[in-house]
């Protein structure tokens, strides 16, 4: 299955809470407020992996959330930072924003990164409060939760040399050959549903990446002989004219005849009329 575009899910990690601790220590008096602080989420990224061609793994999973900051301890212990999330997607990938459109980055160039969404801070912990007027406070913030939005990603055909022609032209068989890719070959036509990428082994130095695309018919770029291909709408006029053409099509069947309805009750009868079957004459 071949997935061009397919939107995704991302939220950042939720901030931990800060903590409110005071010291306690043997021979310390008046040790003071120690609360750590929250850590900070963990953020999602988007990075360039060469080894995938398609987006068939977010078909399956859309949802994606980055790790939470752990909370604050007491003894100015900090909360762990959450462990970012890193979701890796063929080159030639453009994120952008689902609701406002607004481009998030292209993937061109293999081990690339974008920030799909950051993670949120820490809440403070009761040491930071800590002042000369107020020596022991007992307020903390909590961890902020962490952001989301809806990221759509389009996948950028990317080859070297494409393969078209007419169905049944051997386009399949000669990538086959060319490449080790392995594509539907068959004595049928439109047999190539979606684009199949090869790679072509030159030398030990040199490579290059072959299509074998779908063939070319009229209406192609509209989605014809393809499984993306649109149902026609049923029209007004085909909509009137359609029951006719069925009452039509049954009065002149010859095997069609009225059946006729059981009589109920009547003078020397039992209420019901003798079940008659109907044949066709």
């Amino acid at each position: 299955m071949f997935v061009d575009e397919i939107d995704i899910f991302v939220k950042g990690g939720d901030g931990g809470a800060g903590c409110v601790s005071f010291r306690r220590e043997k021979y310390v008096p008046r040790g003071g407020p120690d609360g750590g602080d929250g850590g900070d989420g963990g953020s999602v990224w988007l990075e360039a992996d060469a080894a995938l061609t398609t987006l068939l793994d977010f078909h399956y999973k859309r949802h994606y959330h980055a790790e939470r900051g752990t909370h604050g301890e007491g003894s100015n212990r900090h909360g762990a930072t959450g462990q970012d999330l890193v979701l890796r997607v063929p080159i030639g990938t453009v994120a952008t924003d689902r609701d406002t459109g607004t481009l998030i980055g292209d993937l061109a160039l293999p081990g690339q990164r974008v920030l799909a969404i950051a993670g949120s801070r820490g809440g403070r912990g009761n040491a930071r409060f800590a002042s000369s007027t107020n020596r022991a406070p007992r307020r903390a913030d909590l961890g902020r939760p962490g952001p989301e939005r809806w990221l759509h990603l389009e996948l950028k055909l990317l080859a070297d040399v494409g393969v078209v022609g007419f169905p049944n032209a051997g386009k399949s068989t000669l990538v086959s050959r060319l490449s080790a890719a392995r594509p539907k070959i068959a004595d049928y036509p439109f047999t190539t549903l979606e684009p199949t990428l090869g790679i072509v082994r030159v030398d030990d130095e040199r490579s290059f990446v072959i299509a074998d695309l779908p063939g070319l018919i009229p209406g192609a770029a509209a989605g014809a002989a393809t499984r993306w291909t649109t149902t026609p709408r049923l029209t007004e006029s085909s909509a009137r004219t359609r029951p006719s053409s069925r009452r039509a099509r049954s009065s002149s069947s010859p095997t069609s005849q009225t059946c006729p309805r059981r009589r109920r009750g009547g003078s020397g009868s039992s209420g019901t009329a003798p079940r008659r079957s109907c044949r066709a004459s």
